[in-house]
């Protein structure tokens, strides 16, 4: 058996302002096509079994609903509820594999990715599972084409073959050194020298040989991992793993904590249009590009620019006598960088951290399992947000202690509970929650239900919210 693990606990920082910690790049479609990341991700390995997906507590909804919409249905979607870095992440998945088939093979693939050649891909997959079946832990060298510094780097032996054709007769060849993200002169030597590939970061193995390399090397993060394995709990479609145990695991990655240290590590040759999306200026790279080398998304009127990305989401953009700079615009931020220091950007959001601004956390319109809201305005004691319920879909039933709301329905008809009554509202008509008035708020229809709430006291914050019943088991 064959499962993929879609690793999905990313936040992205680096392309903020789109990417923020409650909805990161995977989640996104960053590059223009029909399909988010992790959406692309999952299609591209439909063909085996249904996959194994390890998120963040956070996304979860937002993870299961990309999936279904897709018609993927995960075999297991594992909550991590602490990052621990991708040797724990793996070894849950590997653990949760191993009760499907004890001689599982797990092909792990980072959600985040973008491959172009679907084909090659599969070839240089094939190959993978080949060496995996043999004990094998296998990893994916990415054939470089540029001196690239943002990239981890694999030496092997005997690099020349694996270039000479990288997507028919594949072999695997030993790994005899990962490399961290060089600089441009290092970069530039191991390019001409012919024996580095990129590090992709994608990894395929028995479930069973790469715990016991785990064991090996790191024998912490599997007794931590299969003791929060082991006391995991069901949810709804999820597997929550326990925190107690899982929050004392060592905080690692595969690289270091199995791949440099074990000896039957071995790469295969990637050439597949591959790029891992980690930048803006990676996302100019595999971007369509105008005639003047401009990279648009979104309405934007350029004049005299040239090498630019240029992305927003609502808004009409203009630029004059622009060249190498990125503009991102969303509702609630707005950055403008020159391309050669866009790495810089995840100083920003780190300053945005400290700051505690959720402008590093959410954006203005915040997905929710029911649907989602859009702050529209706010003030010292109001908020004023356009919410928009899916049809059939039902908010918990809730109490404020120090609001009042007032809904006023645009579209749709909506189910209003308040107290013990229930009244049906339709377009133009409105209703006020008092504090502490226990309410719920439901969409019968087939079509959007979306309504104005204005919100009015003392303190409006999201954790003003007492559940007494939540259909997504929220508290």
């Amino acid at each position: 058996m064959i499962i993929p693990v879609i690793l999905s606990g990313g936040s992205g920082t680096r392309l903020w302002p789109l990417s923020r910690k409650q909805y990161p790049k995977q989640l996104l479609n960053l590059a223009g096509g029909d399909y988010t990341m992790l959406q692309e991700t999952a299609l591209r390995v439909s063909h085996l079994q249904s996959p194994i997906v390890v998120c963040n507590e956070d996304h979860r909804f937002m993870v299961a609903e990309q999936c279904h919409s897709i018609g993927i249905e995960p075999a297991a979607i594992m909550l991590e509820p602490v990052g621990r870095n991708t040797a724990p992440a793996i070894a849950l998945a590997a653990l949760e594999a191993q009760k499907q088939d004890p001689e599982a093979i797990i092909a792990v693939f980072p959600a985040d990715h973008v491959i172009d050649n679907q084909p090659a891909f599969e070839a240089s997959l094939n190959c993978a599972i080949a060496a995996a079946k043999k004990d094998k832990l296998v990893t994916f060298g990415i054939v470089a084409d540029r001196p690239e510094t943002g990239y981890g780097y694999l030496k092997v032996d005997n690099a020349g073959a694996l270039q000479s054709d990288p997507v028919d007769g594949l072999q695997m060849l030993p790994v005899t050194q990962f490399v961290e993200k060089p600089d441009a002169q290092t970069a530039q030597q191991y390019i001409d020298s012919g024996d580095y590939f990129w590090n992709s970061g994608m990894f395929v193995f028995k479930a069973s040989a790469y715990l016991h390399a785990l064991q090996q090397s790191n024998p912490a993060i599997v007794s931590c991992c299969i003791e929060a394995c082991d006391k995991a709990k069901a949810d709804l479609d999820f597997i929550r793993i326990d925190k107690s145990s899982f929050a004392l695991c060592p905080d690692d990655s595969i690289d270091y904590a199995v791949m440099e240290k074990a000896d039957n590590v071995v790469a295969v040759a990637l050439n597949a249009g591959w790029n891992d999306v980690g930048s803006w200026g990676s996302l100019w790279d595999i971007a369509s590009k105008d005639e003047h080398n401009n990279a648009i998304f979104g309405d934007v009127i350029a004049i005299n620019s040239h090498n630019n990305l240029i992305h927003n989401t609502d808004k009409l953009v203009a630029t004059i006598g622009l060249d190498n700079i990125v503009i991102v615009d969303t509702k609630d931020a707005l950055l403008v960088a020159d391309k050669s220091q866009i790495q810089a950007v995840k100083n920003v959001v780190e300053q945005l951290k400290s700051q505690q601004r959720s402008e590093g956390l959410i954006h203005r319109e915040v997905h929710r399992p029911w649907g989602c809201y859009d702050l529209i305005d706010a003030g010292t004691r109001y908020q004023v947000k356009r919410i928009t319920v899916k049809p059939g879909a039902s908010l918990s039933l809730q109490m404020h202690y120090h609001r009042t709301e007032h809904w006023v329905v645009v579209s749709g008809t909506a189910v209003v509970y308040i107290g013990d009554k229930e009244q049906v509202l339709s377009e133009n008509e409105s209703v006020y929650i008092p504090i502490a008035q226990k309410h719920r708020l439901m969409n019968p229809g087939k079509l959007p239900l979306e309504l104005i709430e204005v919100q009015s006291g003392s303190y409006l914050g999201e954790d003003d919210i007492v559940r007494f019943e939540d259909h997504f088991g929220r508290c």
